[in-house]
């Protein structure tokens, strides 16, 4: 089993070892460097990493890699993983999804040593932490003021990568193609396969997001033989299946004005049933926002006020929707018993 090197430092198998990765120095003659936290086991097998904030707003990755992090029961019995709780530090310095010279970080990859600032992050976490990887789960909320249902995006043409998404274990996968300069596109150019993660929104902490993706990176490291599936006394329970949505589109306002919604993430929704109704400050209706399709709603916009055009509801398409309800039921019946308190915003 080789030896790791990580922003100069070596972690041999059988250490886990916390490392501050040196990225660039800012103006103020301030070091700013990325948290890298690495566990490996003492037996050869698969490495992965598990990355959070590339937008420095979604907040919900770096709570699942910190519960990962503290968990006693997380033990690997083969091959080594690579959490980065905070890829783009700046931005969750200012609570901001950019870097400071604007660029969004998830569309600067492959980047260079020798580009600009956002550049220069890119191509760091790419050469030091991604090109060793076989395997990547990069975990994402919805941007500002929209909430995502739980739902793993990936290249589900590919095969093995299809497998990691069905043992995540959320009720929703959507075939996604790859994006220019996105992490995603350089990961799987250099060879790693690899998972997004989408769940809750912006600069908030949701409690059955932050379970779920808990929930589902364990189920792929128990899939790749990395660590021991949990012998559970709840697995005569209903499992979770997931189902495949090969198109999904934004709803968007027919008109400007004050929401109220009609429909919630996770609905079931037919073509032609109301949505949303838009209307003045004084309480009259300007439109009814309308779905183009059946389907379900895997994204919202959560501000109540809206300009014609702004998109309202991310609908995914598939052609067992009462099935997949039901397996959205499951999920949040598992993870968030009635009596738990729930964090959500």
């Amino acid at each position: 089993m080789d030896e790791l090197v990580i922003g100069g430092h070596t972690i041999l198998p059988g250490k886990i070892l916390q490392i501050e990765m040196p990225v660039v120095r800012l103006y103020t003659d301030t070091d700013i460097s990325m948290p890298v936290h690495v566990i490996r086991s003492k037996r050869s097998g698969p490495t992965i990493f598990v990355s959070a904030a590339v937008h420095g707003d979604e907040l919900n990755g770096i709570e699942i890699i910190r519960r990962l992090i503290n968990q006693k029961s997380l033990r690997l019995v083969s091959g080594t993983i690579i959490f980065v709780p905070m890829v783009n530090v700046y931005g969750v310095l200012n609570q901001s999804r950019y870097m400071p010279d604007r660029r969004d970080l998830n569309r600067c990859f492959p980047g260079s040593a020798k580009g600009s600032l956002a550049g220069i992050v890119a191509n760091k976490f790419l050469s030091e932490i991604v090109k060793q990887c076989e395997y990547g789960i990069d975990l994402h909320t919805g941007a500002i003021h929209r909430s995502n249902l739980p739902q793993v995006r990936a290249n589900l043409k590919d095969a093995e990568t299809r497998e990691l998404a069905e043992a995540f274990g959320v009720p929703v996968l959507l075939n996604s193609t790859l994006r220019d300069g996105s992490l995603r596109q350089a990961a799987v150019e250099s060879g790693t396969k690899i998972l997004l993660y989408e769940a809750g929104q912006a600069l908030r902490f949701d409690e059955l997001s932050i379970r779920a993706g808990v929930r589902g990176i364990q189920n792929v490291l128990a899939h790749l033989g990395m660590i021991r599936r949990k012998v559970r006394t709840e697995a005569k329970k209903a499992v979770v299946t997931p189902f495949i949505a090969n198109t999904s589109a934004w709803t968007r306002a027919n008109a400007s004005g004050i929401v109220n919604n009609l429909k919630n993430l996770g609905d079931n929704v037919k073509k032609g049933q109301s949505l949303a109704k838009i209307g003045s400050p004084f309480g009259d209706i300007f439109e009814t926002v309308c779905a183009n399709r059946s389907g379900i709603i895997i994204g919202k916009q959560n501000i109540p006020l809206v300009q014609e055009g702004d998109a309202m509801f991310h609908i995914a398409y598939f052609s067992e929707e009462d099935e997949v309800i039901e397996n959205i039921e499951i999920m949040q019946d598992s993870l968030i018993p009635e009596e738990a308190p729930v964090i959500a915003s």
